[in-house]
Formats: structure tokens, C-alpha cells, sequence
């Protein structure tokens, strides 16, 4: 099989697949590396496909049908609950933004859906003695909320506010 077909494959894969899979997972399935996998999914990447890494897997972004920029600081202790008020309240964490002063911005991709996600992403942090993105200044961030209803957004904003998390004026 060469190099084309293989990431014509990964990419039908990926456009019916109902949930993500990882690179591990592709490279076992066509016999090569998770880098090679890795690769082939950034040229699909530099064509046009829409791919989104998650803590779970690639996928096919999913176009959410409201989306919110919040702005949020806290602690790094508070990240998990911070993370956990919005899945709870109905929102899907699709990023996390700082705003570094020698890079600029700097985008994580997050897709975090539910309580799940959320645990994922605390054990991954834990498990590789990882620092948060919003460490590099002084915890102030953005998140990218998908969301579904007004009232979803406001829930998630006042959960947010309650605990002292959103970064208001």
C-alpha cells in the first residue's frame, strides 16, 4: 500500500468512525508507526481535512451550533472543576488559548464532552507531571465553549462566576 492510499483509508476511516481513534490505534491497523500515522494525518491536515486531535483520538471536527469565547482564571488545582461546571452545565470545552508574550497565542485543542473527558485529562496531567497552558500566565486563559442553548450558556457562566472562574470586568 503506498503512502496516498493509506491516508485515503485513514481518511474514511476517520469520516465514518463514530468515535476517535488514536494513532497507535492506525498505525497497528496499517503495519506502521504512530509517527508515520502522525504524519499522514497532518498532510490530510495541510489538505483541508478537518481532523482535531483529542485526548482520545483523532476525529472529524463536529461543528457545534453555538459556540463562546470565556475568559476564566484560576488556580491549576481548579482546572479540574472548572472543566467539570462546564460539561456538567451542557458545554463541550473545545480549546484552551493564552496569550503568551514571546509566542503570541498559543492553542491547545481540548474537545472535552463529559465528565469522562474531564477525568481523562486530570489522570493524563497527573501521569505526566504536566503543567497547564494557563501556568504560562498567571492563569488566565480562553476556552472555546460549544454549546447548544442559550440557557446552556448561561448555566455554564454562572456556574463559572460562582466559583470565582470567569475573568470578568
Amino acid at each position: 500500500m503506498t503512502s496516498t492510499e493509506r491516508r485515503s483509508q485513514i481518511q474514511s476511516i476517520l469520516s465514518t468512525s463514530q468515535v476517535p481513534i488514536s494513532a497507535s490505534a492506525l498505525g497497528r491497523r496499517f503495519n506502521v508507526s504512530r509517527q508515520t500515522i502522525v504524519g499522514d494525518v497532518s498532510l490530510l491536515r495541510a489538505g483541508g481535512e478537518p481532523i482535531v486531535a483529542t485526548m482520545r483520538g483523532y476525529e472529524y471536527q463536529q461543528k457545534a451550533v453555538h459556540e463562546a469565547v470565556l475568559v476564566c482564571r484560576h488556580f491549576p488545582s481548579d482546572s479540574a472543576d472548572e472543566m467539570r461546571r462546564i460539561v456538567e452545565a451542557g458545554g463541550v470545552i473545545e480549546d484552551v488559548v493564552v496569550d503568551h508574550p514571546l509566542y503570541g497565542q498559543i492553542r491547545a485543542n481540548l474537545q472535552v464532552r463529559d465528565i469522562g473527558d474531564v477525568n481523562l485529562f486530570v489522570a493524563k496531567v497527573k501521569r505526566q507531571n504536566a503543567h497547564l497552558l494557563s501556568e504560562l500566565t498567571d492563569g488566565v486563559h480562553t476556552h472555546t465553549i460549544a454549546y447548544d442553548t442559550p440557557e446552556q450558556l448561561a448555566a455554564i457562566q454562572a456556574s463559572l462566576r460562582k466559583a470565582g472562574y470567569l475573568y470578568e470586568d
